[in-house]
């Protein structure tokens, strides 16, 4: 069980095993060398994720904001971490902000949202009246197959009228 728990509060093992791929392309890294590096890892985010709960606590708010993570950086002694974390968050919010942008496209198109319906009222309509023509070309077809079925299996009179009248002389 103790290690079902250190593997929660771990960095995954192929996550840790890639970032010293990318980083050391030409080195070979023993085990006991990436086991020392993820721990390591690991209590340096306990540490700095401590320090921003108690700096978010002081400021008397319930969610860690990541302004709260670069002062706990700050305080902690690694402006240099600070620095490359900012670079990032300044990344994140960029990705962010294009999402945001993405997702709103339909309202940047210049269209009034009533236009826009009234356009697909319309669209609506025009689909409802093909399909309404294509039933009746459908049943039409039917019909003419019912006429002709039945015009088939009626007996023809031409040929009946062969002699019926029987010679009783």
């Amino acid at each position: 069980m103790a290690d079902k728990d250190d593997d929660e509060l771990n960095l995954p093992r192929a996550a840790l095993n890639k970032m010293i791929k990318e980083t050391l392309p030409n080195i070979r890294v023993a085990n006991d060398a990436r086991e020392l590096v993820l721990n390591c890892c690991t209590e340096f985010i306990h540490l700095v994720s401590s320090e921003a709960n108690d700096i978010c606590n002081k400021q008397q708010k319930k969610t860690i904001s990541p302004e709260h993570v670069l002062a706990a950086l700050d305080s902690l002694g690694f402006v240099g971490y600070k620095e490359e974390a900012q670079c990032v968050l300044q990344d994140c919010k960029a990705v962010a902000a294009k999402r945001r942008r993405a997702s709103t496209r339909l309202e940047n198109l210049g269209i009034p949202e009533e236009e826009l319906l009234r356009q697909q009222q319309e669209l609506f309509a025009k689909a409802r009246q093909e399909q309404a023509e294509v039933e009746q070309r459908e049943w039409q077809q039917m019909q003419l197959q019912a006429q002709h079925v039945a015009a088939q299996s009626v007996p023809n009179k031409d040929n009946d009228s062969v002699d019926d009248d029987d010679d009783y002389s």
